[in-house]
């Protein structure tokens, strides 16, 4: 069988970002900032490099900034040339140049029940066609997209792909964590997943990044997962099940450096880190923290 071009990413932002309480009542997660640009920016301009087309929005019913964030605004665009903020005009076209060539579509989830039921919201508008998936609090930074990594295994494959990172042990139970056989350097043959490890359920030093590809059978496992305890529909648990039917699920260790965002601390050093390679402020800031008294 042929392998289907990629076009469409799904990009889930409909969580309640408790974590990041009382920030996240004023302000979506995923417009908290990475130097002078919100997050989301990171992840959609990621998409357009991979030869991303569409782009479907999982938000929840109340959430209008992002709606906002994509609309052209022409009466903005008049008042910089009138004031000759020329500067600042090429900045704002700087950035609708970002967003031409791609659609947005937007899908709604009425209450946060999991990872897996907010992707099942966006199946319509799948179509039926392997689609990207990347979540709103995972950038990485690197020389080629993420997602274009993600896209050339699966052109080998046919099959859904996992993003994977190495981390050290003691990081592990924070995370999903993969048992693997390995293919070649950074491509590895999925054989279990595990949810948040205990220790000695550690079964390798990778976990999963919040970046996949899905075929259309992982859609149909997500629709007969059953809910969790706490009434979540998990990603991972339709995983799981596809490889307990013998169906072949991949892990492509992503190249690139991992900016996690997801919670206060994690999103602060993503932003120093992205702040200090920055060419317009790293040299300063460095000289500013090298002599910084405490």
């Amino acid at each position: 069988m042929d392998t289907q071009e990629i076009k469409k990413v799904i990009i889930p932002i409909a969580g309640l970002g408790t974590r990041f309480l009382p920030l996240s009542l004023a302000i979506s997660k995923e417009f908290f900032p990475l130097v002078d640009r919100p997050i989301i920016q990171y992840v959609i301009e990621e998409a357009k490099k991979s030869g991303i087309t569409e782009i479907i929005f999982v938000v929840s019913p109340k959430q209008k900034m992002i709606l906002n964030y994509l609309k052209k605004d022409p009466e903005l665009e008049k008042l910089l040339v009138k004031r000759k903020k020329d500067q600042q005009l090429k900045e704002l076209k700087e950035f609708e140049a970002v967003l031409d060539g791609i659609s947005f579509s937007f899908v709604s989830q009425k209450t946060p029940l999991g990872d897996g039921h907010s992707i099942l919201q966006a199946v319509k508008l799948a179509a039926g066609q392997p689609v990207a998936v990347s979540f709103g609090d995972d950038v990485v930074d690197a020389a080629e997209p993420a997602l274009l990594q993600l896209m050339n295994i699966f052109k080998t494959t046919n099959a859904p792909v996992i993003a994977l990172k190495s981390l050290p042990k003691d990081s592990i139970p924070a995370y999903g964590n993969v048992a693997v056989e390995k293919i070649a350097s950074n491509l590895y043959k999925i054989k279990k997943i595990t949810e948040k490890p205990r220790p000695d359920q550690i079964q390798s030093n990778l976990v999963v990044v919040g970046k996949y590809i899905l075929t259309p059978e992982v859609f149909e496992y997500l629709k007969k997962t059953r809910p969790s305890q706490k009434g979540e529909i998990i990603l991972g648990e339709a995983f799981s099940k596809m490889l307990d039917d013998g169906l072949p699920i991949y892990g492509c260790e992503i190249k690139g450096e991992w900016l996690e965002c997801g919670d206060k601390l994690k999103w602060l050093k993503s932003f120093i880190y992205m702040a200090l390679k920055d060419e317009r402020f790293g040299k300063e800031l460095k000289e500013y923290l090298k002599n910084m008294k405490f």
